[in-house]
């Protein structure tokens, strides 16, 4: 989208009038056939009525919340760099590194390489090529979106240690990027890193958003389309040419560890003197403490043509416990939608090469897409399950199998970013039947090592716990007596115990007891 100048209101409405009059102008204009189809000409109406929707949010955007000139660009990169330079956090992807070796091996650290370059990138030891190091912040960087640093660091290790360039990551398959992904989430993130490295790409994070928001006021849902594209531009806007990679990583930092969430740390804001939020702040103090009427600021109001589209909206008024933590304003989030399936580990104990766990992939698109998983159905909310569909499903990937050995062993319950999946897990293991030796395409016969390798998400290895517990349970069962001792009873779960006592006769032992007892 194209940035909106900065100018005074009347002149950008004028601008976006004719702006608005030539689109249609130029559109009207458009040669339609008269034979055209009416879906042609339903998709000619939707994108003109598209444009001058566009046209009409852009001039209802006022310029309080954007960057007036370069000069103001170039302060707010000096002092955020700067501080950067002085404050960023010992982190893998800011170090020096030497290579060891020549093609795919291992990085390392070495503690007397550890020095900082004042003003300049961190640079690999004997590296010429810079774009290695924007590399390996950009993967950084997509990593730590929705996800703490402390659990990332394994991760981004692993990443550099399999595809220390660009290059690498080129040539290598979805799959493997899912594998080494499985585990943190938002698998999404992976495919996009694999995807864009054939392309540049910019990052905007959660500690970005929040920065911008607060830096320009921005009150409206960051969630946004429109809120979005603006925050976009505004960080291409900011971007610092010379040092993309820093700029980027500084951005997130200050979000990581001043601007956050519910305590920021104000005095330590490098560029404080530029936040519209702390400004907002100063002139509520100021207001209360001269007992005058809160007003709104002139600039924030948006042009004659309405709310201005990155203004709070006025059913939020401004908190003035919250402070500059009004600011991005939180959309109401709806609950996760609940969901039920039914899900089978089928396994071949006598399988050629050792027993064997039964897997297909899922679509390349949508909720985990690609991953692999353990055959499901779709089930209803209600908990009941379609133990025929189930096996159907099955026999469809391996073949016929014996509806008496599908156990129901327990239920699993994960949630992902807005859906809550309850997962009824069921068993089949095959004993004494003939190997399945068919592999569809799409399915997998793996190890359970290789299933704990596998691009498999952390919902599938709880429903494989579930079916462990199981196998181990009846292993050790079918080993002792039917008449189980109190030294040979498996430990019960406290509701268990409870009920076992409440059937139980109760003996007693004192002695008193056991005299009333005889007489």
């Amino acid at each position: 989208m194209k940035k909106p100048r900065t100018a005074v209101r009347t002149c950008r409405r004028k601008q976006a009038s004719s702006q608005e009059g030539r689109e249609k102008q130029v559109l009207s204009s458009s040669p339609v056939k008269p034979s055209t189809p009416d879906g042609e000409e339903l998709r000619l109406s939707q994108g003109l009525a598209r444009r001058q929707k566009e046209v009409v949010l852009r001039a209802s955007v006022s310029p309080y919340h954007l960057f007036r000139d370069t000069a103001e660009v170039t302060v707010f990169r000096e002092n955020l760099l700067s501080w950067y330079d002085r404050e960023k956090r010992d982190l893998p992807w800011r170090r020096r590194v030497s290579r060891q070796g020549a093609g795919t091996e291992g990085w390392h650290q070495p503690p007397s390489t550890l020095t900082p370059c004042p003003g300049l990138h961190w640079q690999a030891e004997g590296e010429v090529d810079p774009d290695r190091r924007a590399y390996a912040v950009w993967v950084s960087e997509v990593m730590l979106q929705q996800t703490q640093v402390a659990t990332v660091i394994d991760y981004y290790t692993r990443w550099m240690q399999k595809w220390p360039t660009l290059q690498d990551l080129a040539s290598a398959s979805l799959e493997e990027v899912n594998q080494l992904w499985a585990g943190l989430g938002y698998y999404s993130r992976g495919r996009w890193l694999q995807e864009g490295a054939q392309k540049a790409t910019g990052v905007v994070d959660g500690n970005v958003v929040r920065v911008l928001c607060r830096v320009r006021a921005i009150g409206a849902d960051p969630g946004s389309t429109f809120v979005s594209q603006q925050l976009w531009s505004l960080a291409q806007q900011l971007v610092d040419p010379a040092r993309p990679g820093d700029f980027n990583q500084a951005a997130m930092e200050l979000g990581a560890t001043v601007c956050t969430p519910q305590h920021p740390r104000c005095s330590q804001c490098p560029v404080q003197s530029m936040c519209r939020a702390h400004q907002r702040v100063e002139r509520e103090q100021l207001l209360a403490s001269q007992s005058l009427p809160s007003s709104p600021d002139v600039e924030e109001c948006a042009p004659s043509t309405g709310q201005c589209q990155l203004c709070a909206p006025p059913t939020e008024p401004w908190n003035q416990t919250l402070g500059v933590a009004n600011f991005p304003r939180k959309a109401s989030r709806r609950p996760p939608r609940e969901e039920c399936s039914a899900i089978c580990v089928l396994e071949q104990l006598r399988a050629l090469g050792g027993a064997r766990i039964l897997l297909v992939q899922r679509p390349k698109s949508g909720l985990l897409a690609g991953l692999w998983e353990f055959p499901s159905v779709t089930a209803e909310p209600s908990g009941r399950c379609p133990r025929e569909a189930l096996l159907q499903e099955l026999q469809s990937w391996a073949g016929p199998l014996p509806a008496t050995h599908l156990q129901h062993l327990g239920q699993v319950v994960h949630t992902f970013s807005h859906i809550k999946l309850t997962y009824q897990v069921y068993g089949l293991a095959l004993e004494g039947q003939t190997p399945v030796t068919i592999t569809p395409p799409g399915t997998r016969w793996l190890t359970r090592e290789e299933f704990h390798t596998a691009a498999v998400s952390t919902a599938m290895k709880k429903v494989f716990r579930v079916y462990e517990g199981q196998r181990l349970g009846t292993c050790k069962r079918s080993k002792t007596s039917q008449v189980s001792t109190p030294s040979t009873r498996r430990k019960l779960s406290p509701g268990q115990q409870v009920l076992d006592s409440f059937f139980r006769p109760h003996i007693p032992t004192d002695a008193s007891s056991l005299k009333s007892m005889a007489q």
